[in-house]
């Protein structure tokens, strides 16, 4: 399950967090959310959030997101990974786990 957060749930979350940065009107980032959301019931050990850029702006810019959609790896608030644009579920899954710790 991907939780809807802001900026201050995101930075108060430990272990392996994933973040989608997106927003509504993102053609690519509509095609990547069911995506996202299957990988969040199929990889455990990883929190799966999702922060709207319109309604984070200053928590976007702060996290150098420029493009969209733009996933983020952070393990113990720090950021560990980054990928920006589509990728399909397989290449996605690989490289979420290549990051757990399990």
């Amino acid at each position: 399950m991907i939780v809807e957060a802001t900026a201050k749930e995101v930075q108060k979350e430990t272990g392996l967090v994933l973040v989608d940065f997106y927003a509504d009107w993102c053609g690519p980032c509509k095609i990547l959310s069911p995506i996202i959301e299957q990988l969040s019931g199929e990889i455990d050990g990883v929190k799966f959030m999702k922060v709207n850029v319109d309604n984070e702006r200053d928590f976007a810019i702060e996290n150098r997101v420029s493009s969209i959609p733009t996933l983020v790896l952070y393990n113990n608030g720090a950021e560990v990974a980054r990928r920006v644009g589509f990728a399909p579920k397989e290449t996605l899954q690989k490289w979420i786990n290549e990051y757990r710790n399990d």
